[in-house]
C-alpha cells in the first residue's frame, strides 16, 4: 500500500513539473513575441518623420482636411498644425519652435530682407474674408449690402445704430426693417492675418476714413473706446461672439460663415458692384492679381505687395476682400529626413490638394502652383 502511494505521489509531482515547464515555455514565448513586437513598434516609430506647424486660422479647416488626407497616403510622415493666428505662428516659426508656419499675409518687405535667401513663401489657397452679422429683423434669404466706407465708419465707432441713414441708403429694400439698435462690433483679439486682410481692405476702399496706421495684424481698434467693441480669439472666437450676440457685426473667413450658417453681406467692390464671395468672384480677383507684376515668380522672392495686388481688385465680378493664405518653410533644414518630408508635403499640396478643397476655399491658379513647386528643388537638408 505504501508503494502504491509513493507511485501516485511521483505521478502527481511529474504532472506538476510538466505543467510548470509548459507554463514557463509559454511565458518565455510570449515575452519574446511581445519583445519583438515592442522592438518592431519602436523601430516603426523611429522611422516616422514629424512635422510641426502653427499659425493662421483662416485656412485651418482646410489644412485639417489636407493633413488627414496626406497622412492617409503617407503613413511615415506625421503632420501637426495648430491654429493660433498668423502673428503667433510666425513668432514660433522664427524662434525655431516649428518646421513650418501658416500665415495669411506674406512677410513684410523688412522681414523678407531680414530672412532673404533663408525662407520660402508658398501661397497655398485662396479664400475670402466675409462680413457677417446677427440682426434678427433681416431674413436669412436677404444679404445686407455694405461698403468699405460704411464698414470703416462702423469700426471707428462713427456709425452707432443699425438704422443709420448710411446703411439704409445701401439697403432700400429692407430700410424699414433695420432696427434702432446699437451695433456691437466684433474684431480679433489676437495677432491675425485675417485682420490684416480686412484692415487693408478698409484702407484701400476708404483711405480718408481708415488711415494706414490702422492696418496690420493687431491694431488699436477705435470702436473699443465706445464700449461697443468685442474681441474674439481666432476666426472661431469671432464666429462664436457673432452667433451669441444680437445686433453684432464681424469679419471672418468664408468657410466659418458657411459652416455656422451665418448671413453674409454683399460687399461693394471697386466697380461699385455689391458682390458675394464665390468661386467665380474669388478667382476673378486672383486673375487680376496675376497681371499686376507684384507677385514674384519664385518662392524666395518678395511677396510683400501681394495684398495690394489682390485686395479691392478691379473687375465687376471681383470679390473685394479676397486673399491668398501661405505657408512659410525654411530653405535649409539640419535634418535631411525632415527636409525630404517637407518636400513631400509641399508636392502633395500642389498636385493632390486641389482634389480635396472644401467649401469656402478656392484652389490657387496653375501659375501659383508652378511657382510653389519650384521650392522642392530649393529646399536642402
Amino acid at each position: 500500500m505504501f508503494k502504491g502511494k509513493t507511485i501516485a505521489m511521483i505521478a502527481v509531482i511529474s504532472v506538476l513539473i510538466m505543467t510548470s515547464l509548459l507554463i514557463y515555455n509559454v511565458y518565455i514565448s510570449n515575452t519574446y513575441t511581445n519583445s519583438s513586437l515592442s522592438t518592431t513598434t519602436v523601430q516603426e516609430e523611429k522611422s516616422k518623420v514629424y512635422l510641426r506647424g502653427s499659425g493662421a486660422t483662416f485656412p485651418l479647416p482646410l489644412y485639417e482636411e489636407w493633413i488627414e488626407e496626406f497622412m492617409n497616403e503617407q503613413n511615415n510622415i506625421i503632420v501637426d498644425y495648430e491654429g493660433i493666428g498668423s502673428g503667433a505662428g510666425q513668432e514660433q516659426f522664427f524662434k525655431g519652435l516649428t518646421d513650418f508656419c501658416g500665415s495669411d499675409p506674406p512677410l513684410s518687405h523688412e522681414k523678407w530682407l531680414e530672412y532673404k535667401g533663408k525662407v520660402l513663401q508658398l501661397p497655398t489657397i485662396l479664400g475670402a474674408v466675409v462680413v457677417t452679422y446677427n440682426v434678427p429683423e433681416i431674413s436669412r434669404n436677404i444679404h445686407l449690402n455694405i461698403s468699405g466706407e460704411i464698414l470703416a465708419l462702423i469700426y471707428k465707432g462713427e456709425i452707432e445704430y443699425w438704422d443709420d441713414p448710411h446703411i439704409k441708403s445701401l439697403n432700400p429694400a429692407i430700410a424699414d426693417r433695420l432696427p434702432h439698435q446699437k451695433i456691437i462690433v466684433v474684431h480679433r483679439s489676437d495677432a491675425s492675418g485675417t485682420t490684416q486682410i480686412f484692415t487693408t481692405f478698409l484702407h484701400k476702399s476708404a483711405p480718408d476714413i481708415w488711415p494706414e496706421e490702422l492696418v496690420g495684424k493687431t491694431i488699436d481698434w477705435p470702436i473699443d473706446k465706445t464700449g461697443r467693441g468685442i474681441g474674439g480669439k481666432g476666426n472661431p472666437g469671432v464666429t462664436a461672439v457673432v452667433v451669441n450676440t444680437k445686433y453684432s457685426i464681424g469679419y471672418i473667413e468664408y468657410q466659418y460663415a458657411l459652416k455656422n450658417n451665418l448671413p453674409i453681406a454683399a460687399v461693394m467692390n471697386k466697380e461699385g458692384v455689391f458682390v458675394l464671395p464665390s468661386k467665380t468672384t474669388i478667382q476673378s480677383a486672383a486673375k487680376y492679381a496675376l497681371t499686376t507684376g507684384l507677385i514674384p515668380d519664385s518662392p524666395d522672392g518678395d511677396f510683400s505687395k501681394e495684398l495690394d495686388a489682390i485686395i479691392y481688385a478691379p473687375g465687376k465680378d471681383s470679390y473685394p476682400i479676397t486673399a491668398f493664405s501661405h505657408i512659410f518653410v525654411w530653405k535649409h533644414y539640419d535634418d535631411k529626413e525632415k527636409a525630404d518630408a517637407i518636400k513631400t508635403f509641399i508636392k502633395w499640396i500642389y498636385t493632390e490638394g486641389s482634389k480635396h478643397v472644401i467649401e469656402g476655399y478656392v484652389a490657387v491658379p496653375d501659375e501659383i502652383k508652378g511657382i510653389a513647386l519650384k521650392s522642392i528643388n530649393m529646399i536642402e537638408g
